[in-house]
């Protein structure tokens, strides 16, 4: 189950990314790195071809079966780092 708090849905609405991105990301990432400043937290990343294949990272926490979204955003640093198909 996916939870989105109060701070993920008004980040992800105040930077136009979509509810349906965010679930698929966290469904099929194409890697996963856990938060080096809170270790509570991980990090999953996958491109969104909708949105010129743009890198999106969704920050989430893991709580009994849920995953618990904490924000989400387009990561420009981080797709220079890693470049894929």
């Amino acid at each position: 189950m996916i939870v989105f708090i109060q701070h993920a849905r008004a980040s992800i609405d105040e930077r136009r990314i979509k509810e349906e991105w965010v679930r698929r990301v966290l469904a099929a990432p194409e890697w996963i790195e856990a938060d080096k400043t809170y270790p509570d937290r991980m990090l999953a990343f996958a491109r969104i071809p909708e949105f010129g294949n743009r890198l999106l990272r969704v920050v989430y926490s893991e709580v009994a079966n849920e995953k618990r979204v904490i924000t989400a955003f387009f990561d420009r640093g981080r797709a220079k780092l890693r470049r894929g198909p």
